[in-house]
């Protein structure tokens, strides 16, 4: 389940009325337009507040992006708010801890940017960011707090709830009102003309009620989300424990044993059968070392051929890749490992045939074993072989501490049947992850 889109299709029934059901004895919402207007006259003439300038933009006749219910009314941002960017601050006046000094939030573009000594502003008001690419964002302030030049508080008039406002304001996205320059930005008069629609006071007070029902569900399917994610993680980690260890698939005495097996690998393949490492292994099994199944080499030089330089940028799907003429080849389907940069130990399949990238090694995997259980191994160690890397400048792969990776070692039928086991499991685990 996407809570993000969850909470967007809330908001989004909120400001079309189709959230909450209307009440007919509720007094219209043009009634409560006219006492905003009042009001705000009323403190325009006693110097309170300026009288907003209209857009030079401006029409007669407005669109209105979609229908109300008929005790609705649509108005627009400047004729139902005051908007106006607070004050500049210098930023040796702004501490980035809560103490006893300096005990008021102050909001910039982007929220919260630290506490400072004085207010400028006390009351309830959503804040509009006016600068920076989430120009147009919105925060919601109660109590006492400092509003900058990049931030806008909307004062509400005739108690129209604040907080509804600031739903409004979320789903109306401002960001599209904002200057497509290098540094976006967002003009408080460009948007005084922008269309909102106004409820019943009655009806705004059972929006918000509904909204914050709704928001501690979604708040709670979130929680809970997060506790599937890692007893998900858990169970990935369960399941490769178990493969490991012969405990996954059950064992087929018929089985050639691995001991046979690694003779036929390497006569001289160091074998062992001490069961202090990984617990009693079953019949059949024994360990080796990394060292004696698979290799790690640079691929032969060719020139005069343009391929694709197989990087890691072009592997994870970041870049579409550069074109060599030439380099180190890498054909179809051969596995590479990362031995440079932070995450020394990663392995890829090579899509295409291509040039190795110049912080990879190729990994040959012996024909005799199962080369995808042999990566399942070293993705077990993924985060030891990140963890121990040598090198100061740049990082790289512990090659010793990779030969020296301690491979318990089914019979090779067995190893094909966890392979495919596993697989079966971690696509029925992806699924219940993707339904998240």
């Amino acid at each position: 389940m996407d809570t993000k889109q969850l909470r967007q299709k809330i908001l989004d029934l909120a400001i079309r009325g189709k959230l909450v059901p209307q009440d007919p004895n509720d007094e219209p919402a043009s009634v409560l337009l006219e006492r905003v207007k009042a009001e705000k006259e009323r403190l325009i003439a006693e110097g309170k507040i300026k009288r907003s300038k209209k857009s030079a933009a401006s029409s007669d006749k407005p669109h209105y992006p979609f229908e109300i219910p008929n005790t609705w009314v649509w108005t627009t941002l400047g004729e139902l708010f005051f908007l106006q960017a607070g004050k500049n601050i210098t930023a040796d006046k702004i501490n980035y801890e809560k103490n006893d000094v300096y005990r008021y939030p102050c909001y910039g573009g982007n929220g919260i940017r630290g506490y400072v000594v004085h207010y400028n502003k006390s009351g309830k008001y959503p804040i509009v960011g006016r600068q920076g690419a989430l120009c147009g964002n919105l925060n919601y302030a109660e109590g006492k707090f400092y509003a900058t030049e990049h931030a806008v508080p909307v004062k509400t008039f005739a108690e129209t709830i604040p907080y509804l406002a600031f739903l409004f304001l979320k789903q109306i996205n401002l960001n599209q009102y904002a200057t497509a320059t290098a540094q976006p930005g967002l003009s408080v008069n460009k948007i005084l003309d922008v269309p909102i629609p106004l409820p019943p006071k009655e009806e705004q007070v059972r929006i918000v009620q509904e909204v914050l029902k709704l928001e501690a569900i979604v708040e709670s399917i979130e929680t809970n989300k997060e506790e599937l994610f890692e007893s998900l993680s858990k169970v990935k980690s369960t399941i490769l424990e178990y493969a490991i260890s012969g405990k996954l698939v059950p064992q087929n005495p018929a089985d050639e044993p691995a001991v046979d097996l690694l003779k036929r690998i390497s006569p001289n393949a160091v074998v062992s059968t001490d069961t202090s490492h990984y617990g009693q292994l079953p019949n059949g099994w024994c360990y080796t070392t990394m060292n004696y199944i698979c290799q790690l080499y640079d691929g032969e030089k060719i020139e005069d051929m343009e391929l694709i330089n197989l990087d890691a940028k072009y592997l994870r799907g970041k870049s579409e890749g550069n074109t060599l003429n030439k380099g180190r080849f890498v054909p179809e389907k051969m596995t590479m490992i990362l031995v440079d940069g932070e995450n020394s130990g990663e392995i890829f399949t090579a899509p295409i045939d291509g040039y190795q990238g110049s912080t990879f090694k190729l990994l040959e995997i012996s024909e005799e074993m199962n080369a995808e259980y042999v990566k399942m191994i070293i993705r077990i160690y993924q985060k030891r072989l990140r963890d121990n890397k040598v090198g100061s400048a740049i990082p790289h792969l512990n090659k010793k501490l990779f030969r020296e990776i301690l491979v318990p070692v089914p019979p090779i039928a067995e190893q094909t049947r966890i392979v495919g086991r596993t697989n079966q499991l971690m696509s029925k685990i992806t699924e219940l992850t993707e339904a998240l």
